[in-house]
């Protein structure tokens, strides 16, 4: 049962574009010292998954430098570990520097390397659904069943804002798709939507992407599986654990804010015995708690100087919060540092921002103040 794995980097990136100028969608900082990767790679090797592409397309230097080698995730191998694919690698990439739009396109643009893919089984995914999962079931079940294709599905409540963001699938009592709704607006109710998690024979994935190729096919769902579902056996996967699908900016911010709130969440992510979430180590000190300083209900990470007051926050390495000074309800991620005097409420702060001495800056839950990298205020 040896399977690949296949990691979609920047295909939402206009989900967050503040957070993407200068990233990959993969290399986004989440829950106070991973990144959205960390999630997906960390899965993959807890199913002894150890032969990784990541397909990436521009702005991946901030990912280059997280995975380093893949020690960190025991993927620094003499043969397989991980791979980051660039972009345009065949003649069958985009011919103009745009970014592509569509896995299936990002496909066809690293065939090359899917053709030298030796295990018989492929596990796609992108990195932006945040989750613990183990791979070997969804491989077993699609092993079991038959399929040609499976998806993993989760069945949500949904209102028509979330089904319109969203593919949903409808199947038999047998698991067997019967119909994909593609980003439906005016859909309202119980659903399966899909989690970006694929598997199939590595065989059959090069199949479809010479196809692709054939044929012009620019679309997984629409292309591949509309047309095939009702003479192929395609089929669904029912997960039940937590997951975090990141579609927005404010998604970013709540989801975060709910590894504070909620302890469910955080132990479906952090606490699965024998499923670890593996990140980059850093040799960081401790954070540092001053007399004055005063903290609560908050993740803060190591190398934090903390000399005010911090509720409700997540605080990624090296923050400084100076003297007197308040954080509620923040993001403030890797190096930023906040003056003596200033109150922060409902603000997201990209890598080495400052806030200098006495400002006071606010936000709102659905839409929280956001000050980009490297920027003072």
């Amino acid at each position: 049962m040896a399977a690949s794995g296949i990691i979609f980097s920047n295909i939402h990136d206009n989900n967050i574009p503040e957070l993407t100028r200068f990233r990959t969608m993969a290399s986004v900082p989440f829950g106070c010292r991973y990144r959205f990767i960390d999630f997906t790679l960390s899965n993959m090797v807890n199913s002894n998954i150890y032969n990784i592409n990541v397909i990436t397309h521009y702005n991946y230097q901030s990912l280059m430098d997280h995975i380093g080698s893949g020690k960190d995730w025991d993927l620094a191998r003499r043969s397989g570990g991980i791979k980051i694919l660039p972009p345009y690698i065949t003649a069958y990439a985009n011919n103009v520097n745009t970014l592509y739009q569509t896995r299936l396109e990002a496909l066809k643009s690293v065939n090359y390397s899917i053709s030298r893919i030796t295990d018989e089984y492929v596990v796609m995914s992108d990195c932006d659904v945040i989750c613990n999962v183990d791979f070997n079931d969804i491989i077993k079940y699609h092993i079991d069943t038959g399929a040609d294709m499976t998806i993993a599905v989760k069945t949500l409540d949904l209102t028509p804002e979330q089904a319109k963001i969203n593919v949903l699938f409808e199947s038999d009592p047998e698991g067997r798709i019967t119909d994909v709704l593609s980003y439906p607006t005016q859909f309202r109710g119980k659903a399966d939507i899909g989690l970006n998690i694929v598997v199939m024979k590595t065989e059959y994935l090069q199949q479809i992407v010479l196809d692709s190729i054939a044929h012009n096919y620019v679309s997984l769902t629409r292309d591949v599986i509309a047309r095939n579902m009702h003479h192929m056996n395609y089929r669904v996967y029912k997960y039940d654990g937590y997951f975090a699908s990141i579609s927005s900016f404010a998604d970013y911010y709540a989801h975060s804010m709910e590894l504070l709130t909620n302890p469910e969440a955080r132990d479906a992510l952090f606490n699965v015995k024998n499923r670890p979430i593996y990140t980059k180590v850093r040799n960081s000190v401790p954070a540092h708690y001053s007399s004055t300083s005063d903290t609560k209900d908050s993740l803060i990470a190591d190398g934090c100087e903390i000399e005010g007051t911090v509720i409700n926050s997540i605080l990624f390495r090296g923050v400084k919060i100076g003297r007197n000074a308040t954080v509620k309800n923040c993001i403030l991620m890797q190096d930023t540092i906040v003056g003596d005097g200033a109150f922060l409420n409902c603000v997201i702060t990209d890598k080495n921002a400052v806030v200098r001495d006495n400002r006071m800056l606010a936000g709102a839950e659905t839409q929280p103040f956001y000050i980009t990298k490297g920027k003072m205020i």
